[in-house]
């Protein structure tokens, strides 16, 4: 079966001449390939813009921002700067020490990426009419932004404060020049339009926490070295087998993924 399309080319003196293409249907779906590809090339596109704001290997070392994770992918943020401020803010709150992994080796900054690009970040659960007003400490946020508005605004008054209060960038001060910063959000004494700085700083401390907590399935909790270092088992399928036991039980932690997979 073959099928006519009309093409138009530019002939001389730019007129547009208009001509008949006959296709096979063999030749059709070939070439709708290229489109189909277009679709399917977009997860290559999207790899690309992750290295391009990282500026990693393919596969970066172990415990870097890109360390080869298929979660290792952007959904929200475009610009490689806000994402490290993000890292580096998010390290500040969670850090590394002798415990066990900080914020970025457990692929917080990520994380905290896929949900705000999600439901969450958008607010898409809860009754978004006015009027806003300032709520009292019992209410909770009463914001006109979403979670999403509020992170952009704030990690652009991180960047801010950074350069003009130490003439350099977030990510780059010293841990004691990010803990005065991060400080001073938590106690509201940065000025923000919609939303006060404490409440960007306790969604930033909460996102952080669940990201090192949540299941691995959903892009924190590297390898479950958050839940390694609080000795929890995970998402067992039962306890039976040790529900009379007297002395503390040590289990190899298991993930959602992990349960699946049997």
């Amino acid at each position: 079966m073959a099928s006519e399309i009309m093409v138009g080319t530019t002939g001389p003196e730019g007129t547009i001449m208009v001509e008949k293409e006959t296709f096979s249907r063999r030749e059709f779906l070939r070439k709708s390939g290229y489109a189909a590809g277009g679709v399917v090339g977009g997860s290559l596109v999207a790899s690309l813009i992750t290295m391009q704001i990282l500026e990693e290997p393919k596969r970066g070392k172990k415990g870097t921002l890109l360390d080869g994770s298929y979660h290792d992918a952007f959904m929200f943020f475009t610009n490689r700067d806000d994402f490290r401020v993000l890292a580096a803010g998010t390290e500040r709150i969670f850090p590394e020490d002798e415990h066990g992994p900080g914020a970025i080796k457990l692929g917080v900054p990520f994380f905290i990426d896929h949900q705000l690009a999600g439901a969450w970040g958008n607010n898409a659960r809860e009754y978004r009419q006015g009027p806003f007003y300032k709520g009292e400490q019992t209410q909770g946020a009463q914001s006109r932004l979403t979670r999403g508005e509020i992170f952009r605004q704030g990690i652009r008054i991180m960047k801010e404060i950074s350069q003009q209060d130490y003439n350099g960038s977030f990510q780059d001060l010293t841990a004691d020049q990010q803990d005065d910063l991060l400080l001073a959000l938590e106690r509201n004494k940065v000025t923000m339009k919609g939303a006060s700085s404490a409440e960007f700083f306790e969604l930033l401390r909460a996102a952080t926490l669940e990201g090192a907590y949540a299941d691995p399935l959903y892009g924190g909790n590297r390898d479950m070295e958050g839940w390694r270092m609080k000795q929890y088992p995970g998402a067992q399928m039962a306890y039976r087998k040790h529900i009379d036991k007297r002395a503390f039980v040590e289990m190899e932690p298991q993930s959602l993924h992990n349960m699946l997979n049997k």
